[in-house]
């Protein structure tokens, strides 16, 4: 017998908010949904990881660290159109973990930097 994923035991935890939610009222029912939101977002980054989509993205720049020690010394352009997409596929990475319903955020997916 095996035991339940980290996934299933925080959609078990939702669950259970989702319908404490309805028996609370004020401050503590706001708090029950900010917790279902707060493990919504838990979900999504262990499903998308978004931290190796960045890292993976910036690879190509030596990551994250080396980039912006690169930007600072001037060694890159900011401007360089590899750079900007590979820094926009790591922000729409997070956001895609953080903020999925933000409003813009499909049409961020959908453009592509010429």
């Amino acid at each position: 017998m095996s035991h339940p994923t980290a996934t299933q035991l925080i959609e078990a935890v939702q669950l259970f908010l989702k319908e404490a939610e309805g028996e609370l009222k004020g401050r503590l029912a706001f708090h029950a949904k900010v917790a279902g939101n707060a493990l919504a977002i838990v979900t999504r980054e262990l499903a998308q990881q978004p931290d190796a989509a960045e890292q993976q993205a910036l690879a190509p720049f030596g990551g994250a660290d080396n980039l912006c020690e690169t930007l600072r010394a001037g060694a890159i352009d900011p401007e360089e159109k590899a750079l900007l997409k590979a820094v926009r596929q790591g922000v729409l990475a997070r956001l895609a973990v953080d903020n999925p319903r933000y409003a813009t955020f499909a049409r961020l997916k959908e453009r592509d930097i010429a």
